[in-house]
């Protein structure tokens, strides 16, 4: 399974470009589940959601979507990875099961300035649920080892590839049960990204998909007025 979609739903310069103008913003994620077959939630970054809320975002989507959820600043912004345990076990029983089928990965990014330490971030590894997927997305040079690529497969976690202009890509090498890919160069053209890139990373897509691998692409951050649109018209070219 292929699923394309962007990061969040709320994002007032998307409402007459993305959203119909008047729209009630309590139906964005109505309108934007249905157009779209992933989402990237950034909120769980920033703080905790209660249950209901993520019952409220199961009831309002299809079920087949499927969203992925940011992991919380207090488990990855900390100089000791391996002393997370604690926000790690508070944000798993959060009520993230509350999702039900249409709970994805768990995404943990990295800040740019955290470098890998193999000793610290295997420890973190270890306290990452079993029972959950888990995408890592290091954004610091030093990850790009055969080390890191190494400890990541041993542990079953994906690898984030991140195509940016700000970011080296610490993910070229897949490393877990699907991929997870995070496209953050769109421009401010109609789609986003031209038609030769579209078709380009729409056999990419297919690519990563091959090995009966379950696939992950986001349009995030860039021109992001336009990554909707990108979305969709990569959905409509993997048909």
């Amino acid at each position: 399974m292929i699923r394309v979609g962007v990061g969040g739903w709320t994002f007032e310069p998307w409402r007459g470009v993305f959203y119909p103008p008047k729209l009630p913003h309590a139906q964005e994620l109505q309108f934007a589940s249905r157009a779209l077959t992933t989402i990237e939630v950034n909120g769980t970054f920033y703080g905790s959601q209660k249950p209901a809320t993520f019952a409220k975002w199961a009831a309002e989507t299809p079920d087949d979507f499927v969203f992925s959820l940011k992991a919380p600043r207090f488990a990855v912004n900390r100089k000791v990875l391996a002393e997370a345990g604690e926000s790690i076990e508070r944000f798993a029983a959060s009520g993230i099961d509350a999702l039900g089928s249409k709970l994805g990965p768990i995404l943990w990014q990295f800040a740019g300035t955290k470098k890998f330490d193999a000793d610290d971030f295997g420890a973190f590894l270890k306290l990452l649920p079993k029972h959950l997927r888990h995408a890592v997305e290091p954004r610091h040079a030093s990850f790009q080892t055969p080390a890191f690529v190494d400890m990541a497969a041993d542990a079953g976690v994906a690898t984030v590839f991140a195509d940016s202009d700000d970011y080296p890509n610490c993910g070229e090498t897949p490393t877990g049960p699907f991929t997870y890919a995070r496209l953050q160069r769109s421009t401010d053209i109609a789609t986003g990204y031209d038609a030769g890139a579209l078709d380009d990373w729409a056999k990419q897509a297919k690519a990563w998909a091959a090995p009966a691998r379950d696939v992950f692409v986001f349009f995030i951050s860039g021109e992001k007025v336009r990554n909707p649109a990108a979305a969709t018209a990569l959905i409509e070219k993997l048909g």
